[in-house]
């Protein structure tokens, strides 16, 4: 494990995951518990969330690349890229 952090309000992490350095050159593999997430926004779910645990796989190949990769979420489907923030 890299880092462990929390999304702010916005869904967002205050700063960088890697930001001391360049991105070392691999594969990466967030992993967002959203089942928590929405559970805790009240928003109304099944007993068992129908989605609960999501990885976003992606790799890097260019250390001193921008790599912004947000997750678009519902409880029923999710959507990443790679942004250029």
């Amino acid at each position: 494990m890299i880092v462990r952090i929390v999304t702010n309000q916005d869904g967002c992490t205050d700063r960088p995951l890697i930001d001391d350095r360049p991105v070392p050159i691999g594969s990466y593999e967030p992993q967002f518990t959203i089942g928590d997430y929405f559970s805790k926004s009240g928003t109304p779910l099944a007993d068992l969330p129908f989605l609960d645990f999501v990885p976003a796989r992606f790799a890097v190949a260019e250390p001193e690349g921008r790599y912004h990769v947000p997750l678009l979420i519902t409880p029923w489907s999710y959507s990443t890229y790679r942004g250029s923030r």
